[in-house]
């Protein structure tokens, strides 16, 4: 094989040279934090005693592949069985088995692909495809950012992202960091007005969360608005907003197929996981309970309730500076959409901070102030914030709550 022209290696040069910076920034503090959450675990002992299924383990790093990570590892192993099985002679809140069509196929899909292919077992490759999937995301932060705000500030973006409160699950064996970088690429997508790609990726997203949903709401009115101010004909257009809910509707249809119920999906969440849309009222009952420090709600976890409390409050003041910027409309639609749709859900408050990590567009107006900060001071800020990460994003979210 001869080696690689001059050409080739220009353009390597040049992806290096542009891609680099924004993969060793978000490496670096991701490494710092990760290093920290490690030595928590492994000072604290805490893993020692608890179950592997609830975040226990042989090793500190077991922790990572706990929870939801063990139900997508049984998924990647063994596929899925949905059915709605009653609890024998349960009462109360949970009524239905814990069933695994609550988890949507994309992540263990690639956990499968990725344990096929390299020897890995599904605790491995699932980690492997979080990391690898964390580093794209990265890059799609920074490139909607720079759009908007230059090369520094998507610099700071992709920084701010590695530190976000819910950042210990990007990498663990968890689907967030698959499903950011889908909704990242998919937004830069329709703003560099690439229909067909917006659509594939949307369509994508809807085989990874639920809450794709939003994502396909963003791309129809950012679609809708393309068609009035004719900027892209109309076959594009259209057949992205066509293909985007194929992904999310063909699974739920699978599950409800599966399940014998058309609406087994929903039943499901509720029964099984008491995951339930109620317009807030979970969310309002949290709110306010840790505002007078008494945590008697549902589900209560004082330490991460505390923190989700925080950022579910820090996200209306960020969308409100976000919208000085004058951003395009399906940054707008998708961010209010999902924070809409995570707090109006009951659920564990806890994960809110993990549940609302894909919300990138929020660190926009951040980093924009941010760029005028010199490299010493933002060195100090977010190595100061990567360090405490490995605590309140980290060991918070995985020892002392319910990830």
């Amino acid at each position: 094989m001869s080696p690689p022209g001059p050409d080739a290696r220009q353009r390597l040069w040049r992806a290096v040279r542009h891609h680099g910076p924004v993969l060793a920034t978000y490496g670096v503090l991701k490494l710092v934090g990760f290093a920290v959450f490690l030595h928590l675990l492994d000072s604290a002992g805490d893993f020692r005693d608890k179950n592997p299924r609830f975040g226990g383990g042989a090793h500190s790093w077991d922790v990572l592949g706990s929870w939801d990570g063990w139900w997508y590892q049984q998924i990647a192993v063994h596929g899925y069985d949905p059915a709605l099985e009653p609890v024998p002679g349960a009462t109360g809140l949970i009524t239905l088995q814990g069933n695994s069509a609550a988890f949507f196929p994309l992540y263990p899909a690639l956990m499968r692909l990725v344990s096929e292919c390299t020897g890995l077992g599904p605790f491995g490759a699932g980690l492997a495809v979080s990391v690898a999937a964390s580093f794209v995301a990265a890059l799609g932060v920074h490139a909607v950012t720079a759009r908007l705000g230059g090369r520094r500030a998507g610099l700071i973006a992709v920084g701010l992202w590695a530190v976000w409160p819910g950042s210990g699950s990007e990498w663990a064996v968890y689907s967030e960091s698959v499903y950011t970088a889908l909704a990242a690429w998919a937004c830069h997508a329709v703003m560099t007005r690439r229909w067909l790609t917006a659509g594939v990726l949307v369509f994508t997203a809807g085989l990874c969360r639920p809450t794709a949903a939003t994502l396909i709401a963003a791309l129809a009115v950012a679609a809708l608005l393309a068609l009035y101010r004719r900027q892209d004909g109309i076959a594009r257009p259209l057949l992205a907003v066509a293909i985007s809910p194929l992904g999310l509707g063909g699974y739920l249809a699978w599950v409800g197929y599966r399940m014998g119920d058309w609406n087994g999906y929903s039943k499901l969440q509720d029964g099984a996981w008491a995951h339930t849309f109620d317009w807030g009222r979970h969310t309002v009952d949290v709110v306010s309970g840790v505002a007078v420090g008494h945590f008697d709600y549902l589900f209560a976890m004082a330490y991460e309730d505390v923190i989700g409390v925080g950022v579910a409050l820090l996200v209306p003041v960020l969308t409100v500076v976000l919208l000085q910027l004058r951003p395009p409309a399906v940054l707008v639609v998708y961010t209010v959409l999902s924070y809409l749709m995570v707090m109006g859900t009951q659920q564990y408050f806890g994960n809110v901070s993990r549940y609302l990590l894909p919300l990138f567009p929020l660190l926009i107006p951040v980093a924009v102030g941010m760029r005028r900060l010199t490299l010493p001071s933002l060195a100090a800020v977010l190595g100061t914030a990567a360090l405490a990460s490995g605590s309140y994003a980290g060991y918070v979210l995985f020892e002392l709550g319910v990830p």
